[in-house]
């Protein structure tokens, strides 16, 4: 069983709130709070859909990009000589260039 839902490229979490019996759901992987509930599946599923759908409109209407979770593609352009030592850092590793480099920013990311 999934705790998740996706709607136009956007994730949400889903939980059971026991004392009052609703699904409650929060958009995941973004800076804005966006939450939700329902307390059926479907009509979380709608709320969720309403809450995505309001939460683009207000952006346009406040003429503001929407925040949206990064796809875990990323293209970099560094120097040949980085790239070099990247590839060769990864072999001494052990990893593909790509776990590597995720490796790598993960670290700097959380360091």
């Amino acid at each position: 069983m999934s705790d998740t839902m996706t709607y136009r490229g956007y994730r949400a979490s889903l939980s059971f709130d026991a004392d009052d019996r609703i699904l409650v759901g929060r958009v995941l992987d973004i800076d804005d709070i966006i939450s939700f509930h329902g307390e059926s599946v479907s009509a979380f599923e709608c709320a969720f859909h309403d809450a995505i759908d309001s939460y683009l409109d207000a952006c346009e209407k406040i003429d503001q990009e929407p925040n949206k979770p990064a796809s875990g593609k990323l293209m970099l352009r560094i120097p040949p000589d980085v790239h070099g030592a990247a590839l060769a850092a990864a072999k001494r590793s052990g990893q593909s260039l790509n776990k590597w480099a995720a490796r790598v920013l993960k670290e700097a990311a959380h360091g």
